[in-house]
C-alpha cells in the first residue's frame, strides 16, 4: 500500500504564489487544497512582489457563503486577482460581473432578454448543427487537435450567434478572447491580454454603432435598444457587456469541452460507461463541468469588518474563493479525486453561485452535452496522439492544444450528422 501524502507545512503553503500562472503550469496543487480545506479554511495569502496578502477561501460551504453575501462583501472593486490586486475594475458600476445592487439586477434583467426561450430554440438547433458537423468532419479523418479544430469553434460560434458577430470577424476575436484571459507564451502574458481586451472593446464600439443604426435580432440590438427607468444603456455599458459575454460565452465551454475529451480518453471505463452503460448526458455533462472546474477562482473585497472562521476580516481586505477546490471538498462530493460520469447528485460551482450566477450557464450545458452526444454518436472510441499543451493563466485551467484519433462508428458518420 502506498504511504499517504507528507501534509504540507505553513512554510510550504507560503511558498505557492497563486498570483503567479506558473504555479499552476508548474505544478499539481491537489495537496495544496486538499491541506487548506483540512486545516487552513482561511489562509492568508502572503504578499508577492508588489502584490498585497490576501484571503484564500478552499472549502465548499465558505464559498458558497461568500458567494451568496453581496452587501459584507463586493465585486465592484475587482472580482479576480489581476484586478482585485491592483488599482480595481475599470468597469466596475458598468459590466455586470463587477456591478452589485439595484444596478446589477437591471443590467442584468436587460442581459437575459438576449436568452429568451424563442433565441435559446433557435440557438440550440445551430450549437447541434455546428458541433456534429465538426466532429464528423473530425472523426472522418481520423485524427484532428481536438482543441484547436473542435473545442475553439462551438462555443466562439454559438455566443457569436447570440451578439450577432458577422461569420467573416469570429476567427479574429477567438484569438483576441484567448489572449485576453490566459495564454500559450508566458513572456507575452501581460503585454498580449492588455492588447487583446482593448482590441475587443474597440471591436464591439463599432458594432454597437452599426446595431444603432440598423437593428437586428441579436443581443447587440437588445442592449442597444433597452431602457432603465427611461434611459438607454450607455454605450461603455453596452460594449463592456458584450466584452463580458463574449469572453465568458468562450472560455468556460471551450476549456470543458477540451477536458471531457481528455477525461474520457484517460478514463476507458468512464468512457464505456457512458457510451454503452445508459449514463445519462446529464449527468455527465455536470461530471465534465466539476472535474474540469475552469474558471478557478473569482474575489470579493469586505466593505465592512467581518469574521471568517473566528479571524478578522477589515474593511478593504480582498477574499479569493477557489472553484478548483470547492469542487473536490471531501464533505459535499464523494470520492472526489475520482472522475464518475454517473454521479449524482453532483452540486457543483463551475458557474458560480449567488447573484453573481453565470449568466451562459445554460447555453455552456447545451455545447457540452451536444458535444458528449456526438462523440457517443460518431466513435466507438478516442486516444491521445500527444502531449496536451496547457494554456498559462491564474484564472482559467485547461489545454489549448489536445492531439486526437479517433476510431469511427461503423455507419457511415455522414449519416448521424442531422
Amino acid at each position: 500500500m502506498a504511504a499517504p501524502p507528507t501534509p504540507l507545512t505553513r512554510d510550504d503553503l507560503a511558498r505557492v504564489d497563486l498570483t503567479d500562472p506558473q504555479t499552476f503550469a508548474d505544478h499539481d496543487l491537489t495537496a495544496y487544497w486538499r491541506t487548506l480545506r483540512s486545516d487552513h479554511p482561511l489562509h492568508r495569502h502572503p504578499p508577492s512582489g508588489d502584490r498585497p496578502a490576501f484571503w484564500v477561501l478552499s472549502r465548499y460551504e465558505d464559498i458558497v457563503a461568500l458567494y451568496r453575501d453581496n452587501t459584507t462583501f463586493t465585486s465592484e472593486r475587482g472580482n479576480v486577482l489581476i484586478t482585485l490586486l491592483a488599482d480595481g475594475d475599470s468597469a466596475a458600476g458598468r459590466m455586470v460581473p463587477v456591478t452589485d445592487g439595484r444596478r446589477h439586477k437591471e443590467v442584468r434583467n436587460v442581459l437575459l432578454q438576449a436568452f429568451s426561450p424563442r433565441v435559446l430554440n433557435r440557438i440550440g438547433e445551430q450549437v447541434r448543427r455546428t458541433t456534429r458537423t465538426l466532429l464528423a468532419t473530425a472523426v472522418d479523418r481520423g485524427s484532428c487537435d481536438f482543441a484547436r479544430e473542435v473545442a475553439s469553434k462551438v462555443p466562439m460560434s454559438t455566443i457569436c450567434d447570440l451578439l450577432g458577430v458577422p461569420s467573416q470577424d469570429r476567427d479574429h476575436l477567438l484569438g483576441l478572447t484567448k489572449s485576453a484571459i490566459s495564454s500559450d507564451d508566458q513572456p507575452e502574458y501581460t503585454a498580449a491580454a492588455d492588447a487583446a481586451r482593448n482590441d475587443i472593446l474597440q471591436y464591439f464600439l463599432g458594432l454597437v454603432e452599426e446595431r444603432r443604426a440598423a437593428p437586428q435580432e441579436d443581443a447587440v440590438s437588445v442592449l442597444a435598444a433597452s431602457t432603465i427607468d427611461g434611459e438607454h444603456l450607455s454605450e461603455d455599458e453596452i460594449v463592456l457587456n458584450c466584452y463580458s459575454l463574449i469572453l465568458g460565452g468562450d472560455a468556460t465551454a471551450r476549456l470543458t469541452m477540451i477536458d471531457a475529451v481528455h477525461s474520457l480518453a484517460t478514463h476507458p471505463d468512464q468512457w464505456a460507461a457512458f457510451k454503452h452503460g445508459g449514463v445519462p448526458v446529464k449527468r455527465a455533462t455536470e461530471e465534465v463541468l466539476r472535474w474540469a472546474s475552469p474558471t478557478m477562482h473569482f474575489g470579493r473585497t469586505a466593505l465592512r469588518d467581518t469574521e471568517i472562521h473566528s479571524t478578522p476580516i477589515r474593511r478593504g481586505d480582498v477574499v479569493t474563493v477557489w472553484n478548483v477546490s470547492a469542487n473536490r471538498d471531501e464533505s459535499v462530493f464523494a470520492e472526489p479525486d475520482r472522475f464518475l460520469v454517473d454521479r449524482s447528485p453532483n452540486r457543483h460551482i463551475a458557474f458560480g453561485h449567488g447573484p453573481h450566477y453565470c449568466i451562459g450557464a445554460y447555453l455552456a450545458r447545451l455545447e457540452i452535452s451536444e458535444l458528449l452526444l456526438a462523440l457517443r454518436d460518431f466513435t466507438d472510441g478516442f486516444a491521445l496522439t500527444g502531449p496536451a499543451r496547457r494554456i498559462y493563466s491564474n484564472l482559467l485551467t485547461g489545454m489549448s492544444s489536445l492531439p486526437v484519433r479517433f476510431e469511427p462508428v461503423p455507419a457511415e458518420v455522414e449519416d448521424l450528422v442531422l
